[in-house]
């Protein structure tokens, strides 16, 4: 998978400049592999970004500023989302990338999935069988039992 930045080169704006050196070096940091196209050089680059930035991304003018950033053909987003993305730590996610292990995008990602597998073996344990609850109330936390599918307890939160 190949990330493209589309960029200007020869930006008046040092709002955009700022904007790709920021997309640009956090790119770098992570040593996540990108090709920077320019627009400003490059009139084919210019057209296939503007043709693929999807309309409802567009800005009021129709025409989207770089830096715009690519997943080969699929369009991520622009510097706002992924300001928001580096913000939430999940630049990965943004870019269609898998997480490196360890990252904190990767621990969140296992910890999910963690999460998951352990609701789905609540969901198949036998009725009847119980699995502690903790309770929040003004005197603090206090656990109970719970039972799940077709309990009778009065002590039942589900």
């Amino acid at each position: 998978m190949v990330i493209k930045v589309f960029l200007a080169s020869s930006s008046g704006s040092t709002a955009i400049k700022k904007k790709q050196q920021d997309v640009v070096g956090f790119l770098e940091a992570l040593k996540v592999d990108y090709t920077p196209l320019d627009i400003a050089c490059n009139e084919d680059n210019r057209m296939w970004m503007r043709q693929n930035v999807p309309e409802d991304k567009k800005p009021a003018n129709g025409i989207p500023l770089p830096p715009q950033i690519f997943n080969e053909e699929s369009y991520c987003g622009d510097y706002d989302t992924f300001f928001d993305a580096k913000e939430d730590n999940l630049v990965y996610t943004f870019l269609g990338l898998p997480p490196p292990p360890g990252s904190k995008e990767g621990q969140a990602e296992e910890e999910e999935e963690q999460e998951e597998e352990e609701l789905r073996q609540l969901e198949s344990a036998p009725c009847g069988q119980g699995f502690e609850v903790w309770r929040v109330s003004p005197a603090g936390f206090s656990p109970s039992v719970a039972h799940l599918k077709g309990s009778s307890s009065k002590d039942s939160t589900l």
